[in-house]
């Protein structure tokens, strides 16, 4: 099962400022024992929302609205994917960030089995995993 592990964003992720040598290599030690228990899919930090833009959608079309935006705890500064058995072993990865404060929200990401009820034939399941099978591709090239 792949999770993702959201890191919302606070006041002072939002200013900008670049973590501190310690920081960095308390977070580094946290990725390294991710990576040695096979788990890790991706993770990276985000810039802040200030170089961000939102796009909504209406049946008038899409607006486009650049950042900042205002809303701190609706705001996303960073994420890890990581796959395991289950969400109880997940949120145990989560329980393990080395933050002195702040908040992860842990989701499970959907799978194509998860879409099959709008699937009947499977079609649509093959053509996504095809689509995948050549982002992998690209991603070893």
């Amino acid at each position: 099962m792949r999770f993702m592990m959201l890191v919302k964003a606070t006041p002072e992720s939002e200013t900008g400022r670049l973590p501190t040598t310690e920081e960095l290599t308390t977070m580094g030690k946290y990725n390294e024992e991710l990576v040695k228990a096979g788990i890790l899919l991706a993770g990276e930090g985000l810039h802040p929302s200030t170089r961000g833009a939102r796009v909504t959608f209406s049946a008038k079309g899409a607006t486009v609205t650049d950042g900042p935006f205002t809303e701190t705890k609706e705001l996303v500064s960073g994420f890890w994917i990581i796959e395991v058995k289950s969400r109880e072993e997940a949120i145990a990865w989560a329980r393990r960030i080395p933050f002195k404060d702040g908040q992860v929200e842990v989701r499970q990401v959907a799978s194509a089995e998860d879409f099959a009820p709008s699937d009947p034939t499977g079609e649509l399941r093959a053509k996504e995993e095809a689509l995948r099978a050549q982002v992998e591709a690209k991603a070893r090239a």
